[in-house]
């Protein structure tokens, strides 16, 4: 049998880059990695409608900085600010009471949330959540992920659908999407839907082509080109659909 790894932590050491960033000796490093993994799970529960890409955790010695990388980012700063200070004194009530530490959030827009493989997966539980046809939502998520600018995509629904006995998975895709190329810039996630039936899993792997130098450098040029590559998918697509002349007779 096959063995299944992550498409980011396979490609770390090639084109990838972790999203913790700091330093640690040995005595605090497990008590450290604790608070990223409940800030991050606390962070994405709380913020799900806000279209997060991915969560960077820098520390320093007083000084702890958030970087939320969103398709929505006037959702998380509010009005003048105000929704960033909030998420500021609940981060510091809940994880850092007692403690002297600075807490700074940095709100980056990501652009079209379409390449974007944890927002898809996100955008797709939530469609199942409010009862949407399951291959519906599959069949316009791969359609609007092309039609962003990727090269291929492929999306996992596996739970009990339309809320059948027997659970089963159901798949659909588009283009190519290489797992063993590590120049492969594969965006990866998964997302869950808490039905009235149970819980139905959600998986997402978005291709954006190969990658020579970093993974950072390669989004921002994918979604410069997202925009005119989709509108050409748009064109031509329109040119096929146009019908065709009568013959004369």
């Amino acid at each position: 049998m096959g063995h299944k790894v992550h498409p980011k932590i396979f490609r770390i050491s090639t084109i990838g880059s972790w999203d913790s960033k700091w330093f640690s000796p040995r005595k605090t490093f497990p008590t450290f990695l604790k608070e990223d993994v409940y800030i991050r799970a606390y962070l994405k529960k709380k913020l799900r409608e806000a279209a997060i890409h991915k969560i960077i955790i820098d520390r320093s010695r007083q000084t702890f900085t958030i970087t939320l990388h969103t398709a929505k980012p006037g959702f998380i700063i509010g009005r003048a600010g105000a929704g960033v200070e909030d998420l500021k004194k609940e981060l510091k009530q809940r994880f850092f009471r007692g403690k002297r530490v600075i807490i700074n959030i940095n709100v980056q827009d990501i652009g079209h949330g379409s390449l974007s493989a944890a927002v898809v997966a996100d955008q797709v539980a939530m469609d199942i959540e409010h009862r949407m046809p399951f291959r519906r939502v599959m069949k316009q998520t791969v359609d609007r992920v092309m039609k962003g600018g990727a090269e291929g995509v492929r999306v996992i629904v596996a739970g009990r659908l339309n809320g059948g006995d027997i659970a089963r998975s159901e798949r659909a895709g588009d283009g190519k999407v290489p797992l063993q190329n590590l120049r492969g810039n594969i965006q990866y996630a998964r997302a869950e839907a808490n039905t009235m039936f149970g819980v139905i899993g959600v998986k997402v792997w978005i291709y954006l082509g190969e990658v020579f130098d970093s993974v950072e450098e390669a989004e921002i040029r994918a979604r410069k080109s997202g925009d005119s590559r989709g509108r050409e998918r748009e064109q031509r697509g329109s040119r096929d659909r146009r019908p065709a002349h009568p013959t004369r007779r």
